[in-house]
């Protein structure tokens, strides 16, 4: 017999028998567990949100996830790359405006240009914002010199998300061979830890052929790899690649909605101090979805400061929202969803993992 949802959520540790319960809770069931998010949030992260001015830097990519709209296979996707003066323009949009912190996020590519032109980024926007401006970069697996290389460079967050953390179904979504390769993506993992950087991953929600068990298993690994930051949301068809010819078979997007808010809210009652981010893809099935996110745990929000010429091309997903808004619109927008959600902006402020700089205390205690 199930245990009490109240039961559960008094419990300093949770079973994997206990998050699938929590993640197949009814409607009433889910108010329960948002409040106490909303609680655990309250008390271990405050109220503050912060921002990570996002910038898409390119999608091209050299791998050929079945799921994304700019794998390499997808021949209709029309491909680019922000020139530097742009990538420039959008960091000091976010100095200016005192954003506290970027995100470059491209595609991935580990060629000697590209590795090359993100570390000149990287050196050039430290210099503009006399260092002021954190840097997280999302730019997938890389060697562990690469890492070092950008992570000297001044950047000190990455987020290498894993998107499914079951082995046996990872092939599923990804083609098998070498570029693609599960135990490649956990070892990047661990080299960013190694590295010194404060290591973000996370997962989609409502994939086809996932099972709430699949997912409470996402929750573990999150959990037992000791993540800093997590950026996770619903899994969004796009029709250009293989997975869509499963769309019949995928739950309805409110469904896979509620269970993304679920995923954060559980997470953030198992994971008390790490940094959450309200996806954009939340927004995509939900019109108050970033702050639905929010209220039951998140702490993130990205602001997107592509030129907006470019924004229709980083399409991951199908109904990508705010494509059309430059940067002050979705500055402005995403202002008022963060104090409808009952928090404040966190100005100028990097807005660090505490789960990362109490881990980085612990290791100096040890020594």
């Amino acid at each position: 017999m199930e245990k009490p949802i109240e039961k559960i959520l008094a419990q300093k540790e949770f079973s994997k028998a206990d998050l699938i319960t929590l993640l197949n809770a009814n409607e009433q069931e889910r108010q329960l567990i948002f409040a106490k998010a909303e609680q655990v949030k309250k008390e271990y992260v405050g109220n503050k949100v912060y921002y990570r001015g996002l910038i898409e830097f390119s999608n091209l990519c050299g791998k050929n996830c079945f799921y994304c709209g700019i794998r390499a296979g997808n021949k209709n996707a029309h491909r680019y790359e922000v020139d530097e003066e742009e990538i420039l323009q959008a960091a000091k949009y976010a100095y200016d405006n005192n954003f506290g912190s970027l995100v470059i996020q491209a595609g991935e590519r580990s060629d000697k240009s590209f590795v090359r032109r993100i570390s000149e980024i990287v050196r050039k926007i430290k210099k503009m914002s006399n260092g002021e401006l954190g840097i997280t970069l999302s730019l997938g697996e890389q060697s562990e010199d690469t890492f070092r290389q950008w992570f000297n460079d001044g950047a000190h967050r990455y987020l290498l998300r894993i998107e499914v953390s079951n082995p046996e179904l990872y092939p599923t979504y990804h083609p098998a061979d070498d570029r693609h390769d599960y135990f490649k993506r956990i070892e990047s993992l661990h080299l960013l830890r190694k590295v010194g950087y404060q290591v973000g991953s996370g997962v989609m929600v409502g994939l086809p052929f996932q099972t709430t068990s699949d997912l409470a298993d996402d929750l573990i690994f999150l959990r037992d790899f000791d993540i800093d930051m997590v950026g996770m949301g619903p899994y969004l068809e796009h029709e250009d690649t293989p997975m869509y010819k499963y769309k019949d078979q995928l739950l309805p997007r409110m469904e896979r909605f509620y269970l993304s808010l679920k995923m954060v809210a559980v997470l953030r009652i198992m994971m008390k101090d790490i940094n959450i981010a309200a996806t954009t893809a939340m927004q995509a099935i939900d019109p108050m979805g970033r702050e639905k996110a929010l209220k039951v745990g998140a702490n993130i929000i990205m602001p997107n400061l592509t030129p907006t010429k470019y924004r229709e091309d980083y399409l991951l997903y199908e109904d990508k929202p705010c494509t059309d808004e430059d940067a002050e619109e979705c500055k402005r927008c995403l202002e008022a969803r963060i104090y409808m959600a009952g928090d404040k902006i966190g100005y100028g402020e990097w807005g660090d993992s505490k789960h990362f700089k109490r881990r980085k205390e612990q290791n100096k205690e040890k020594q």
